[in-house]
């Protein structure tokens, strides 16, 4: 994420439920705040009313705007507002928070799909990134989460939460070496600031 394009850079936050995905999201536009890059927040998980509230508490405290629908509404319409608000407000990070929705379920991961060929619409390189949060104690599940993930969207990266307390960490490793889905940050706690960018050399030395 060196070079910034001059149109917002889209970044698409995906995941199955309870991962700590919305919470990751916050992290992340809190993350690029620090280094005095101008966020704007997307409320695009629609089907849960709590989770709008949540990234709108989160939006508040970080000190970033929001694009929020109403409860419901077409989540890849909600993208594609928010893609437009950011151009014209000189935003360099658009960070949009969907849904939690398990791998399973084919119409959950095809409405991803709708979501990223809307925000293509505005610039046939969005989302420049697909970041599938992953919790760090599900161990294997997760592999098989992502492999799911990245077969129906597409992903760049990964972002892994609850390092702070697991010893299964290790299937990053796993998920790198079978899919070639580098992990690009890390949670490893519950404060805004217990969050990183991904430095494989300190995640091998805390494993040993």
């Amino acid at each position: 994420m060196t070079s910034l394009p001059a149109h917002p850079k889209v970044i698409l936050i995906v995941g199955v439920n309870g991962t700590g995905k919305t919470t990751s999201t916050a992290k992340l536009g809190h993350f690029f705040k620090t280094k005095r890059h101008r966020v704007l927040l997307a409320a695009a998980d629609t089907f849960r009313a709590a989770a709008i509230e949540q990234l709108g508490i989160w939006a508040e405290r970080i000190g970033v705007d929001m694009i929020r629908g109403q409860y419901n509404a077409d989540p890849a319409a909600l993208c594609y507002e928010a893609y437009q608000a950011a151009d014209k407000r000189d935003i360099e990070f658009l960070l949009c928070d969907t849904a939690g929705r398990l791998h399973t379920k084919s119409n959950l991961m095809a409405e991803l799909s709708k979501v990223k060929r809307s925000l293509a619409k505005n610039d046939p390189n969005a989302p420049h990134e697909i970041l599938l949060v992953v919790d760090a104690t599900t161990g294997s599940n997760a592999l098989a989460q992502t492999k799911q993930f990245h077969e129906a969207i597409g992903l760049t990266g990964l972002i892994v939460t609850k390092l702070d307390g697991s010893g299964k960490g290790g299937v990053v490793v796993a998920i790198q070496d079978q899919l070639g889905i580098p992990t690009r940050f890390v949670g490893t706690g519950e404060k805004l600031e217990d969050f990183a960018e991904f430095d494989g050399r300190d995640f091998v030395a805390n494993m040993i």
